[in-house]
């Protein structure tokens, strides 16, 4: 029934304007800002909608993961534009100086590290 059809995803911020910035300056992605709230362009045929919401609470989980063929080089710069990476206690193996767990030498899925947009929503960069 919805096979074929150009689904795409979304979620909430508290200040459009904030994120806007974030998305656009920092992370560089193509942002289009619309009277209903900011698309984000992926690729060809990807997009996500960002929508302003008043009672907005982040999300707890990671809402979108970027894949990445240099982990280091990445995180290194998104930290030099004032990204601060997410460091959790629970994982199954340590997080590094840069704040990436390296899942491929622990035998633990890709190497992965953890920022917030100025939402707070939980993204990621990762690499297999």
């Amino acid at each position: 029934m919805l096979q074929g059809s150009k689904a795409f995803s979304g979620f909430s911020v508290k200040d459009l304007d904030e994120v806007e910035e974030f998305y656009g300056h920092i992370l560089e992605l193509d942002v289009k800002n619309t009277e209903m709230g900011l698309e984000l362009h992926l690729g060809k045929e990807l997009m996500i909608f960002v929508y302003a919401k008043e009672d907005h609470v982040p999300a707890t989980f990671t809402i979108l993961n970027f894949p990445v063929d240099d982990i280091t080089e990445v995180v290194e710069q998104l930290s030099a534009k004032g990204v601060e990476f997410i460091r959790y206690d629970s994982m199954p193996a340590p997080q590094d100086e840069y704040g990436i767990l390296r899942g491929k030498a622990a035998g633990y899925g890709p190497d992965i590290a953890w920022f917030a947009d100025p939402s707070g929503n939980i993204l990621s960069v990762l690499s297999n």
